[in-house]
């Protein structure tokens, strides 16, 4: 079960999505985070499944919260591309939640008229990156033409093979649905629980420059260090989560290298 729950319907004109969830780096957590913050929108909808891990946060010591995703919307003042934002806790624990999750999102942005779709993920290299690069991959090819001078690399294929999580699975799907996107993943070290800013950031101007968006850069260290307290305290929890569903169910625990993906 994976249920949407709608706080206010919008109107909004020819909206993209963008979307960035928890994941190596964080960076697109992080970097949709940002934006959020930044051009100030608004929250319309949130996201909770069964997909996600068996636990509930306790906010301010007493106060319990499940674990959710968020939608945000922006309403372009030049009246030209409102934005659709989607970012939250966490990822789906399976496969099978994953597919559903996903579809789940699409679902509920295409009666706003989304055609195009970008997510945000991390490309996880094993060594720290004094100048990360941003890497793209993309539903169709005329995409590359388009943003060339987006400061991506569009050759993310010869680094790996595959890209796991909702930031390639969203696109896979999208372009079942005649969507369009973009995937733009930040180079990282991809060590545990390591929030990478310098990847966000080169991949928030890559996707400024995409979308025309004026956004100052300069607040980027301190909403850093406003959301990697919370997002710890949340892989901290998802990690004590796995440990315990492993015990009780008598599964093997995943292996530390087995965790690391892209996305």
């Amino acid at each position: 079960m994976t249920v949407i729950k709608a706080l206010e319907e919008p109107k909004l004109k020819n909206p993209v999505l963008i979307v960035g969830l928890p994941g190596i780096g964080n960076i697109g957590r992080v970097a949709v985070g940002y934006l959020i913050k930044e051009l100030k929108a608004k929250k319309f909808a949130q996201l909770y499944s069964e997909h996600f891990f068996p636990f509930v946060v306790l906010h301010k010591s007493y106060q319990v919260r499940l674990l959710k995703n968020y939608f945000y919307y922006w309403s372009d003042p030049k009246k030209q591309r409102d934005i659709i934002f989607v970012t939250g806790d966490c990822q789906s624990q399976s496969p099978q939640g994953h597919y559903e999750v996903a579809e789940k999102v699409l679902d509920f942005v295409e009666k706003y008229g989304v055609k195009s779709v970008f997510t945000i993920g991390g490309l996880a290299t094993g060594e720290v990156e004094k100048k990360p690069k941003a890497y793209g991959s993309v539903t169709h090819k005329e995409l590359v033409e388009k943003y060339k001078n987006a400061g991506i690399e569009f050759e993310v294929g010869k680094r790996v093979g595959y890209i796991v999580g909702a930031a390639g699975l969203l696109l896979g799907l999208a372009r079942e649905r005649g969507m369009k996107g973009v995937c733009i993943l930040g180079e990282t070290s991809g060590f545990p629980i390591v929030t990478d800013p310098k990847a966000a950031e080169i991949v928030l101007r890559s996707l400024t420059k995409m979308l025309k968006l004026d956004v100052d850069m300069g607040r980027l260290a301190e909403r850093v260090n406003e959301m990697e307290k919370f997002i710890k305290k949340i892989e901290s929890l998802q990690r004590k989560a796995v440990m315990e569903i492993a015990k009780d169910e008598a599964t093997p625990v995943v292996k530390k290298e087995e965790m690391r993906y892209i996305g």
